[in-house]
């Protein structure tokens, strides 16, 4: 059974692991990302707002299956920045990933978020489509790389929908 939770006793290594295995099997990422994703996700659940901030987990048998995190009190003044979304190999195709991203999207809408943003990189086709049927838009693209991967890192940005600002 899929149960969708804040964090529990092991969220931590879940998170990380689904990202793990996922970017060294289809990028060949390994140890800088893996610790990068694990240090920065470890920050984040320290000072974790839970009034402000948004994390959800889909666990199926337990177990962490997929994950995203809006960092709304240390998004900056970029905004809320959403962040370690990633469905596994388990839970794809079903839904899940516009799920949580329509959930986290909502979340920041009623705080009145002005702006929510991510940063990705090229040639993750599936996540973009996600990302822009949810109003996401592609606003800078370079060669920085910060997983240490060999890609283009990706910026997109979503404002606060009209009919909700001020």
């Amino acid at each position: 059974m899929l149960e969708l939770d804040g964090y529990r006793p092991g969220a931590l290594a879940g998170i990380v692991a689904l990202h793990a295995r996922y970017y060294a099997r289809e990028w060949n990422f390994g140890l800088a990302f893996e610790a990068k994703v694990a240090s920065e996700l470890a920050e984040f659940l320290q000072r974790l707002d839970v009034g402000r901030d948004f994390l959800l987990v889909a666990y199926q048998d337990g177990e962490a299956v997929a994950s995203i995190v809006v960092d709304v009190s240390g998004g900056g003044e970029g905004g809320a920045h959403l962040r370690w979304f990633v469905v596994g190999d388990a839970a794809r195709g079903r839904g899940l990933g516009r799920d949580l991203l329509r959930r986290a999207t909502r979340h920041c809408d009623a705080l009145g978020c002005r702006t929510i943003w991510l940063t990705t990189f090229a040639g993750l086709h599936a996540a973009r489509k996600l990302y822009e049927d949810a109003g996401f838009a592609l606003v800078s693209e370079s060669a920085v790389d910060q997983w240490s991967g060999g890609v283009r890192e990706q910026r997109f940005e979503r404002s606060l929908p009209p009919r909700d600002r001020d």
